[in-house]
């Protein structure tokens, strides 16, 4: 349990440093007046907070049940990540004087993608703690 709770804190720290650069982009694209349609964006943050949450609390309960969940949960943020690409991509491509910020945007999107991995590591202890038994050894 020990060991676990030492790996997660490396993914938990790593949210932390993203969702500040989340904010610090935001406060970028805000100036810059962005006016795209962020709500894939949106649910990945919701998706990917939930997530962070539920590792977290399967953690702390010895869930294992909520951690798989987590851990399956990863794929909608991955789909959420490959269709936001694509339309920043087409914006690119229809403007490039906005093209900065599309980059901002999809940074954002990479952030929010990148939470999610980060909740399914810790899942991945969470499961560790529960079984004995890590990811990589299942492989072997």
């Amino acid at each position: 349990r020990v060991s676990a709770a030492l790996k997660m804190i490396t993914d938990i720290e790593r949210v932390g440093d993203q969702s500040a650069d989340i904010a610090d982009l935001n406060i970028q694209l805000i100036k810059k007046k962005q006016k795209w349609d962020l709500s894939d964006i949106s649910e990945m943050a919701r998706a990917a907070t939930q997530m962070v949450n539920d590792a977290i609390d399967a953690y702390v309960n010895d869930d294992e049940n909520l951690a798989r969940k987590v851990i399956s949960s990863d794929d909608k943020i991955d789909e959420l990540f490959v269709k936001t690409k694509d339309k920043i991509i087409d914006e690119i491509a229809a403007d490039k004087a906005n093209s900065e910020k599309a980059i901002d945007t999809l940074m954002v999107a990479k952030y929010f993608e990148r939470i999610g991995d980060h909740a399914v590591n810790i899942a991945e202890w969470v499961v560790f703690s529960v079984t004995g038994v890590h990811k990589t050894e299942r492989i072997m």
